[in-house]
């Protein structure tokens, strides 16, 4: 779809109610169709009864902290999921960071060290680990970009896994042949099926996504990853961890996949100030107008689907979920098959619940996080910088309320 046909479409879309997504049934008749959404932290509207427990015993898990006899470590982050995930409620973003490491050569391209580790540090040691000399993993040789970032929110993501194929990679443009100089283009896994969770899209599916965060920022084996992961690229000492592996079963991380896939997206904060609803509503107005939607594409409809919560649900995203360069003001760690400055478009909804901003959080303030914008998004950045004071208010008004 070209970015015309997006603008057009969601101007459409405003001109119905309020929080209503407008759609065509042919012969010129609309009918309005609600977005998914409700408040942070509760799940999609619609489950059935066994859904419902489900995800109760998902956030359970999610949310229980493990120890060293329950397979924790011997080197680890944090000690249950939502450590990292748990502002404004379970299942949203983080304040404690991670660090990241990786190594990038223009003609090798990237690697994460996996001779030195895994490309995420693990700063907390069990008694037992300490009690052998070990300690947090250190800066591997050779790295060339080191980060610290915040998790995300996982609001959504369920809707976001039926996003069929299809309507992620229409939007890719990777030789920019409309000239628009936004060249999106997916992050294929090892089976060619497009990336659609992770800071770098690296991971095509929730349970990808979920057994990766188990196992590296938890130190816990799984059915897929049995082995326990080495301490700096060095294998464990015999007797530093007792528990047999693999530590979790399949069982376990159903139930984290099922928790995360009926979590619902976050509503809009929208006041009952007229006055300030007319700004919010004017700044997205000026959104499109500085082409920030030809990136952070407003909502998307899921594919059909067996769960009636899933089937067919309209809902807002801002992000084409495809990466792109973003110069070098955002150039930091690389994952395999993608440099430094590429990045897949943040997901905007929920930016009323943020401190921080950008993938690392650096940003304090949205207004930084819009001007650090470079590469592909240059040219809306320098929009922003010349808008009005008032026209600039009104754009972050708008954010502010997503």
């Amino acid at each position: 779809m070209t970015t015309k046909a997006r603008r057009v479409l969601s101007l459409a879309a405003r001109l119905g109610a309020p929080g209503l997504a407008v759609l065509s049934l042919g012969c010129g008749a609309l009918v309005q169709s609600p977005y998914t959404e409700t408040e942070p932290g509760l799940p999609l509207p619609g489950l059935s009864e066994s859904e419902q427990e489900a995800f109760a015993a998902g956030q359970g898990l999610f949310n229980r902290p493990f120890a060293p006899e329950d397979g924790l470590g011997p080197f680890f982050n944090q000690d249950r999921c939502g450590s990292c995930h748990d502002l404004p409620t379970s299942g949203g973003h983080g304040a404690e960071p991670v660090t990241k490491v990786s190594r990038f050569d223009p003609i090798e391209g990237c690697s994460t060290l996996p001779e030195h580790g895994s490309g995420l540090l693990r700063m907390v040691a069990t008694e037992s680990a300490r009690a052998m000399g070990l300690g947090a993993e250190r800066i591997p040789p050779g790295t060339t970009a080191l980060s610290e970032m915040r998790a995300p929110a996982v609001f959504g993501l369920g809707l976001v896994e039926r996003i069929a194929e299809d309507d992620i990679i229409r939007s890719a443009d990777p030789d920019d042949a409309d000239g628009d100089g936004i060249s999106g283009r997916p992050n294929l896994d090892a089976d060619g099926r497009a990336g659609r969770f992770g800071r770098k899209a690296q991971h095509a599916t929730l349970e990808s996504f979920i057994e990766e965060a188990i196992r590296l920022e938890m130190g816990i084996t799984t059915p897929s990853h049995p082995v326990e992961e080495t301490h700096n690229g060095i294998p464990l000492p015999e007797g530093v961890d007792a528990v047999p592996d693999p530590e979790v079963g399949a069982g376990e991380i159903d139930l984290l996949v099922e928790y995360i896939r009926f979590l619902a997206p976050p509503k809009a904060v929208l006041p009952e100030d007229a006055e300030v609803r007319a700004d919010i509503e004017e700044g997205e107005r000026i959104f499109e107008f500085m082409g920030c939607d030809a990136c952070h594409t407003p909502s998307f409809t899921t594919s059909a689907s067996d769960t009636p919560a899933l089937d067919r649900k309209r809902f807002r995203l801002y992000s084409d979920l495809l990466l792109h360069d973003m110069g070098p003001e955002l150039a930091d760690i690389c994952t395999p098959g993608t440099s430094p400055s590429e990045w897949k478009t943040a997901r905007l909804v929920g930016l009323a619940h943020r401190s921080e901003f950008l993938h690392n959080g650096r940003a304090q303030r949205i207004s930084d996080a819009i001007l650090l914008h470079g590469g592909e998004a240059a040219a809306a950045r320098d929009v922003f910088q010349r808008l009005t004071d008032q026209a600039r208010d009104q754009v972050l008004a708008f954010l502010r309320s997503l």
